[in-house]
């Protein structure tokens, strides 16, 4: 598979294909060309779902980097008003 097709693959279906394929593989009745191409695509697909849980992960920390962010300045805006009314 092309990098251009992986990059198409959403993550539940890159997760729903590396749980057909670990089936299979241990489901066994394969050949060894057969297990080691299952298996070489098992890593493709792992890859794919690693970048998109990584991906996740960083939209997920910019968000609560930004919300910290918007707090902090929140708190410092108080803080500047209640020195001013003293």
């Amino acid at each position: 598979m092309t990098g251009k097709v992986e990059e198409a693959l959403g993550y539940e279906q890159a997760r729903d294909e590396l749980i057909e394929v670990v089936r299979r593989l241990e489901a066994g009745g394969t050949t060894l060309e057969e297990s080691l191409a299952l298996w070489e695509r098992g890593e493709e697909l792992a890859k794919v779902c690693r970048r998109w849980l990584e991906g996740a992960r960083a939209r997920l920390d910019a968000a609560l980097a930004e919300e910290a962010e918007a707090e902090r300045e929140e708190a410092e805006g108080e803080r500047e008003e209640a020195g001013r009314d003293s």
